[in-house]
């Protein structure tokens, strides 16, 4: 069997579904699909997150640097832009069962890999420089796989629901990447805190193995394949002159629109934002506040909760508080992420206050994102092309978050005072007793977080009206 005969959408199931029994069957494979799909995306977090949470103990015994860390996030997020831009264009033509699972497997094993390469060092002494190198090049792979989990999860909108529930179900989707980040900073951290750093990407594989399992077993590709008419009959939608065209027509279509362009820029400002506070929160809590590891992973563990809370809260407000309206939200939301983010990054407090400001930023952060970075992409495109729309926004924004990632890193390495005292000290020591000064990076993160929301609003009706 080739790639091609494997990954291809299915095809019409020759068996069809008796009429009375079509309502039931579609909602109980609608449900299944849905539900799948989410808690493995968060799984799939959970093995991208899995270095954000071993960062600091890595740091401190002197295995790698900020700079260096901050290189091997981006070469999965550079590697992860590219293959969101050309994953997403061609999941709109495969089996989302089987493409959700691939990525997620071979993940699954990479975390294994860098857990497995962390304990060799740990024996054998590898040179700073050669694990540095076999880090970027695994962690960059990573990146590819990666970008295989979103598409298939948004396509399964697409595919299995009608246009008048896509925003609410489409919040609860989005929430996936909150839960995988609550799952890593929480159970990881703690794996990482009792038996050290390898052990949290061994601990991430067994949850990406464990996702594999649930796409296969729980997500349906198509209805048509199991026998059920297409999703416009099933839910009395009018068809769209779009959807007889060939689906290669309509991606183009969507390369050609002007509006997809400026919501991707828009949308990279937002990830910077994000990103920013998902894989440098942990260090900026134990260098800037003083916090332990375990208190710095259990207040970002809050703010994945409550960007939980945001994200479902955007599909909800914008179909039913706003009816469809995506600009009032997109406004309160991201002034209030700004305010938020700006007392977390520009105060001190105590450790409940901390938790206070991280999760209102993530609350409001989660409901930008998922307006911004997917419901106004997904709003002015057909259903046949709703891939390669977010394959468009995707390369912007992770193209956004690996420059964050290598900014962020040699800004704080270069604003950093090593002990006046080094002499008889070694690396690790040296490294550990480093103090860094975090305002440069702080200002960068909040130009982000402002140009996230201003421009999107200020360009929506323009968009729209296209």
């Amino acid at each position: 069997m080739s790639l091609y005969t494997y990954f291809r959408i299915s095809k019409p199931s020759s068996g069809k579904v008796p009429e009375h029994q079509v309502q039931s069957t579609y909602k109980t494979l609608r449900n299944r699909t849905f539900w799948a799909a989410t808690i493995a995306y968060s799984l799939y977090y959970v093995c991208r997150m899995s270095l954000s949470v071993v960062k600091q103990p890595i740091i401190d015994a002197g295995v790698l640097t900020p700079g260096q860390l901050g290189i091997i996030g981006s070469s999965l997020l550079f590697v992860y832009a590219v293959g969101k831009f050309m994953n997403g264009f061609i999941a709109d033509y495969c089996n989302i069962r089987r493409f959700m699972a691939t990525g997620l497997a071979v993940s699954a094993l990479i975390n294994l890999i860098m857990g497995a390469a962390g304990l060799l060092n740990g024996m054998a002494g590898l040179a700073s420089g050669f694990l540095f190198a076999i880090f970027a090049i695994v962690w960059g792979m990573n990146g590819w796989v990666q970008s295989m989990g979103a598409p298939p999860g948004i396509i399964n909108l697409s595919r299995w629901f009608p246009m008048s529930m896509r925003g609410t179900y489409y919040g609860v989707f989005s929430a996936s990447p909150y839960l995988g980040e609550f799952l890593a900073f929480i159970i990881v951290g703690m794996v990482v805190s009792a038996f050290g750093w390898q052990y949290g990407f061994i601990f991430s594989s067994i949850g990406g193995f464990a996702g594999t399992a649930i796409i296969l077993l729980f997500v349906s590709d198509t209805p048509e394949s199991k026998g059920l008419p297409s999703i416009q009959e099933l839910s009395g939608e009018a068809p769209r002159k779009e959807d007889s065209m060939p689906t290669k027509e309509v991606q183009k279509m969507v390369l050609r629109h002007p509006g997809i362009w400026i919501i991707a820029i828009s949308s990279a400002f937002v990830y910077i934002a994000k990103y920013a506070v998902a894989g440098w929160g942990v260090l900026f809590l134990q260098k800037a506040k003083d916090f332990s590891l375990a208190s710095a992973t259990q207040i970002i563990a809050f703010s994945a909760v409550f960007g939980v809370l945001g994200t479902v809260m955007a599909g909800w407000l914008s179909d039913k508080l706003f009816k469809g309206d995506r600009i009032f939200p997109a406004i309160i939301s991201g002034i209030l992420s700004f305010g938020s983010l700006g007392l977390f990054l520009m105060t001190g407090g105590s450790y409940i206050l901390n938790i206070l400001y991280i999760s209102m930023f993530s609350l409001f952060i989660g409901i930008l994102y998922c307006i911004v970075a997917g419901l106004m992409a997904v709003d002015i495109v057909p259903r046949k092309a709703t891939g390669a729309a977010l394959g468009i926004v995707g390369i912007s924004s992770y193209i956004a978050a690996g420059i964050q990632d290598i900014a962020s890193g040699y800004l704080i390495e270069g604003f950093a005072s090593m002990p006046q005292m080094t002499e008889g000290l070694t690396e690790a020591e040296i490294l550990a007793g480093t103090s860094y000064d975090f305002f440069p990076v702080s200002i960068f993160w909040l130009a982000a977080a402002l140009v996230a929301f201003l421009l999107p609003v200020s360009c929506w009706r323009k968009m729209m009206n296209h």
